[in-house]
């Protein structure tokens, strides 16, 4: 096993499943804070700030760790924003959450219906026609389009429900343009990360339960993948695939930092 400076993990099916705790995931963190390796919980959830996602681990999980442990992708996609931003007063229409939202404009973009110089689309549980006719208009007048993430469906309670990936594709199809796409399974999030954690691409590794998001996006970006299979993946399906993870396990009690 090579020794990695750091890690990319994933949430949902990794640290925890929906509501029910991973034990060998709370000890891997801890083991990871013990060691003093740097980690961040790269995810496709744009509804959520930091902070959020640090109370639900703590509160939920007894997994304490730092706000500046978590990368969403909408924390990535404003990232990608601002490397290609072409004005110093750049201009957004959102769809999307207050998650989302909040953490484009406190970047310093301001909100756009007209003529922005960006429409982000992401998930949104309040989600209208209107809504969705402001950015199809306004990506048809030029805007350019960007994607949270490409999710199809999100677990809940009453089951498998539309995903952001979901709505992107309605004004995708309203618009017949493509939308640059942030999030796992595909590179720009894996990135983006690995600038922010500060490491080199071969000091990385990205840790998930699903080959189709958080392995894909590993093997996109070029970094080692290790999955886990406490989650959505199963060995069958895994084992049909072309390109293999570079590592493979049934618990991340098994995996020697």
């Amino acid at each position: 096993m090579t020794k990695y400076k750091g890690y990319f993990i994933d949430l949902d099916g990794t640290v925890y499943a929906g509501k029910k705790r991973i034990p060998a995931a709370k000890r891997f963190i801890e083991r990871l804070q013990q060691a003093e390796i740097p980690f961040l919980f790269v995810t496709n959830n744009s509804t959520q700030l930091p902070r959020d996602v640090v109370k639900n681990l703590a509160d939920n999980h007894d997994i304490h760790v730092k706000p500046e442990n978590v990368y969403t992708s909408g924390m990535a996609t404003v990232d990608f924003m601002n490397a290609h931003k072409q004005t110093n007063s750049p201009t957004v229409y959102i769809v999307g959450e207050i998650g989302l939202k909040q953490v484009i404009l406190a970047n310093g973009y301001r909100l756009d219906a007209d003529h922005p110089d960006y429409v982000v689309v992401g998930l949104d549980s309040d989600l209208t026609y209107e809504k969705l006719s402001e950015a199809v208009l306004a990506i048809r007048s030029g805007s350019t389009f960007i994607g949270t993430n490409p999710d199809t469906n999100i677990p809940k309670e009453r089951g498998m429900m539309p995903g952001a990936g979901s709505v992107v594709k309605f004004v995708e199809y309203a618009t017949q343009i493509e939308p640059i796409m942030i999030g796992k399974p595909k590179a720009r999030i894996i990135d983006s990360a690995i600038k922010k954690i500060g490491l080199d691409q071969s000091d990385v590794v990205m840790v998930g339960d699903n080959y189709n998001t958080d392995i894909k996006a590993g093997i996109n970006a070029g970094v080692d993948t290790l999955l886990v299979y406490t989650g959505l993946s199963t060995k069958d399906q895994v084992a049909n695939e072309t390109i293999q993870p570079t590592y493979q396990i049934d618990s991340l009690d098994d995996w020697r930092l």
